[in-house]
């Protein structure tokens, strides 16, 4: 909704700055989009006169000017400047627009400088009406009036110190698509007073000879109301100057007067006309339904075809215009007309908006029919433009033929001034907020408030709270802490499960990963690639037939966007997701996961040779991380009880017994060409829910622990199995004295043929490094010989394994 500051002053008697109208608007709900203000483009633009125009005496096509300006307006003191001027109507005494130097010129995009051409010094410029963005005529200066005052801003004496102000209307809003609406807010928020709009009747000189009927079956729901008047002698030539400007102002083109005319009560009453030239109308004006193959050439010259139910305005010769949305160019207006019909009509909303999104038109009376117009305003809308009519292009009018009725609009909901005051939060006395409503247009009976025709949107008491708190503006809430349910130290607010999915999503983060969000959908395919896909997660009405089921994983997601952003170029990523997967379609079957998901290579090219490509221990290590980050146990099984979507010979599971914490690996080939994601993919996949809770809860850390004791290591080289798992033997080590064995980790393996040939077909060998910490005495020999023949039985028992001589 676009308007100027002058024409809302029509209606508005206000004596506002435009910053403050400005945030009222926005305050009330009317978003400022754009406001074009010539006071900031052209405001530095003063009227001058030229004292002296003589040749240059180095260029025949310039001209040197003493020129009589006034910096500080009109009446202060005259300041000579020297101007070189290369129009050809610079002359001595001429009147015309001067610019200083410091001036931005819109019309080239030139900042003026002072300077020197062709060697004489030139200080400013006289303009010429492109150089300020009024026309593409640029032959000469302007030349103005010998009368114009000096010293005036340009814009002052010619009237175009108007700025232009565009809003955004939402579309519960429909009486603010006209210009008095928005009047009627501001004279509400009290920034001015709302002018009086009298409307008296026109009297009819003769009966219309064009007569109007509504097919009975639009009377209830189409088109309740439709009226009309034939306007005899009319002069259907240009608009004069104010209307042009204030059309040309808000983006539209002068066409002819009837057309301008009907644009202006459009944007200023919100209330859209058509006129037909009525020479041109056979017969009578009938309202009906399209029965399908009816065909139209439209103002905006497209042909349009129409369905069965359309809502149609035909003569006798067939369709004259789409109802409520545009008129047809055979009854169109032109320079030649001196009869018309004047049609004002009421279209139901529902019907314009379903007519104009099958036929593809976007045009002002649709947007705002299909929004909802004034009905009670029909009838004198079709009067207030009778009138403009006669006086801008003459004529005499006919009676008004109607046919049906205003719709009645009339209902009423209870204001009750203390609930209002409880849901806004703020003190707005009774008296105020019933002062509000009548300013809005509101009658009130009582207690009892009826919302103006022009307010459809208005249908409860909420939306009578939501218009009192509108114009009392809610910047006024002041805050107010929340009253305290128990005194002292606020107790912890999440839950443990939801601070260890925080902790998870900040251990993530932490170690590279790029979080995503991926729909909790998934097509059937990927669902049962990961065991899902069972009738019991399907959904019964899914948004597309790329999200039929419920996701049994996050790994399908992850996988998903992995294979969208390496079609694009993106070949290493990093990417993690921590939500729910379901089990089931009840509540309560679904568990939280945090998962990870590495694909290419493990870091970027580098003359180090440290790229490489992700492997199981990638993923492993960062699953780790997030088990610390949870508090998991620093000790826990592992095993190959990995689900199939899983490499069976890489990957594998982190468990305390029956409890499996994380699963972890290679994805299977099978998974990854399904998904269509290339390179080696790892991942590994945390049930948060799974971890253990720490036994002791205390809100402080534990005190650190410190032995002034040495620590002694010692080596372990074993002959094993083959098959022989090394955490197998760490396990076993580590269990030969607990309380002495502080850390056992491997540090070599010899395998192949090289192994087998020295130690036995199917063997390898195992280095294990073992730390033992004492904690009371320092260890003497005999005590560590007898740990480590603790070691070696544990770990033969364990796997069979020997030590390797």
């Amino acid at each position: 909704m676009k308007f100027t500051l002058s024409w809302l002053k029509d209606h508005l008697e206000t004596e506002a700055p435009l910053a403050d109208i400005l945030y009222a608007l926005t305050d009330l709900g009317l978003e400022v989009e754009e406001v074009s203000d010539p006071a900031e483009t052209l405001g530095a633009f003063r009227i001058c006169r030229v004292i002296e125009a003589v040749q240059h005496p180095n260029a025949d096509r310039l001209r040197v000017c003493r020129v009589e300006t006034y910096p500080g307006g009109p009446g202060s003191a005259p300041v000579e400047v020297q101007v070189v001027c290369g129009a050809p109507n610079a002359r001595t005494g001429l009147v015309g627009v001067f610019a200083p130097p410091g001036t931005h010129v819109p019309g080239t995009g030139v900042d003026l400088k002072p300077g020197v051409i062709r060697g004489v010094e030139s200080n400013g410029m006289l303009c010429s009406e492109r150089e300020l963005e009024l026309s593409d005529n640029h032959d000469g200066i302007i030349d103005l009036p010998a009368d114009a005052p000096l010293g005036e801003r340009f814009i002052d004496w010619r009237g175009l110190n108007d700025p232009m102000i565009y809003i955004k209307i939402t579309p519960n809003r429909p009486d603010a698509l006209g210009v008095r609406g928005v009047a009627r807010d501001l004279a509400a928020r009290g920034l001015g007073r709302l002018k009086p709009l009298d409307i008296a009747p026109v009297a009819g000189a003769f009966p219309s000879p064009v007569g109007v009927t509504i097919d009975p079956a639009l009377k209830v729901k189409g088109c309740p109301l439709f009226a009309g008047r034939v306007i005899r002698g009319v002069r259907n030539g240009p608009s004069p100057d104010w209307l042009q400007q204030r059309l040309k102002a808000i983006g539209l083109r002068p066409i002819s007067a009837l057309v301008d005319i009907t644009n202006f009560f459009t944007y200023d009453l919100n209330r859209p006309l058509h006129v037909f030239d009525a020479a041109k109308v056979k017969g009578g004006l009938r309202i009906h339904p399209a029965t399908g193959g009816e065909s139209l050439l439209a103002l905006d010259g497209k042909t349009y075809s129409f369905a069965p139910g359309m809502m149609l305005i035909s003569d006798d010769a067939g369709p004259e215009s789409i109802a409520g949305i545009m008129g047809g160019e055979a009854s169109g207006c032109t320079e030649a007309t001196t009869d018309v019909f004047l049609e004002s009509a009421y279209w139901d909303p529902i019907t314009v908006a379903t007519t104009g999104r099958a036929l593809r038109i976007n045009s002002d009376a649709r947007y705002r029919f299909e929004r909802g117009v004034d009905p009670a305003f029909t009838l004198p809308g079709l009067e207030a433009a009778t009138r403009m009519i006669l006086e801008l292009c003459g004529g005499v009018p006919s009676e008004v033929v109607m046919d049906g009725a205003v719709p009645d609009t009339a209902r009423a909901y209870r204001l009750d001034p203390a609930r209002v005051q409880s849901l806004v939060g703020m003190e707005i006395p009774a008296e105020t907020q019933r002062a509000t409503l009548e300013a809005l247009g509101f009658t009130l009976t009582g207690d009892m408030a009826s919302p103006p025709s022009w307010r459809p949107d208005v249908l409860g008491e909420a939306d009578l709270v939501e218009e009192v708190a509108r114009i009392a503006s809610l910047t006024n809430l002041v805050g107010q802490p929340m009253p305290r349910m128990r005194s002292g130290v606020a107790g912890p607010i999440l839950t443990p499960l939801q601070g260890r999915e925080k902790a998870a999503r900040r251990t993530l983060a932490a170690l590279g990963y790029n979080e995503c969000v991926t729909y909790s959908f998934i097509d059937a395919g990927a669902s049962a690639l990961f065991g899902g896909g069972q009738e019991a997660l399907r959904i019964e009405n899914p948004i597309s037939s790329e999200m039929t089921h419920m996701r049994p994983d996050l790994l399908p997601g992850l996988l998903q966007a992995a294979a969208r952003n390496q079609a694009r170029g993106f070949m290493d990523l990093a990417l993690f997701e921590v939500g729910p997967a379901f089990q089931g379609g009840e509540p309560g079957e679904q568990h939280l996961q945090a998962t990870g998901l590495l694909v290419g290579a493990a870091a970027a090219r580098d003359p180090y040779g440290s790229r490489r490509p992700v492997d199981v221990y990638d993923a492993k290590a960062d699953a780790e991380a997030v088990l610390a980050a949870l508090g998991a146990p620093a000790r826990m099984q592992v095993d190959r009880k990995v689900a199939p979507w899983w490499h069976p010979g890489r990957s594998g599971r982190m468990t305390l017994g029956p409890n499996v914490m994380v699963s972890y690996g290679e994805l299977h080939p099978k998974v990854l060409k399904a998904l269509d994601v290339k390179g080696p993919a790892v991942a590994f996949t945390v049930l948060v829910a799974n971890v253990p809770l720490p036994k002791v809860k205390t809100a402080t850390r534990p005190a650190l622990a410190l032995v002034s004791l040495q620590a002694v290591e010692r080596d372990f080289a074993f002959v094993v199995d083959a098959r022989v798992e090394a955490l197998t033997l760490v396990n076993a080590a580590q269990g030969a004295d607990k309380a002495l064995i502080d850390s056992v980790r491997v540090f070599d393996q010899f395998t192949g043929d090289k192994a087998e040939a020295q130690m036995g077909a199917g063997k390898k060998s195992i280095a294990l490094t073992v730390r033992l910490q004492p904690t009371e005495k320092t260890l003497t020999d005999e005590e560590i010989e007898a740990v480590s023949t603790k070691i070696v039985d544990k770990v033969a028992k364990a796997t069979g394994g020997v030590l390797r001589g």
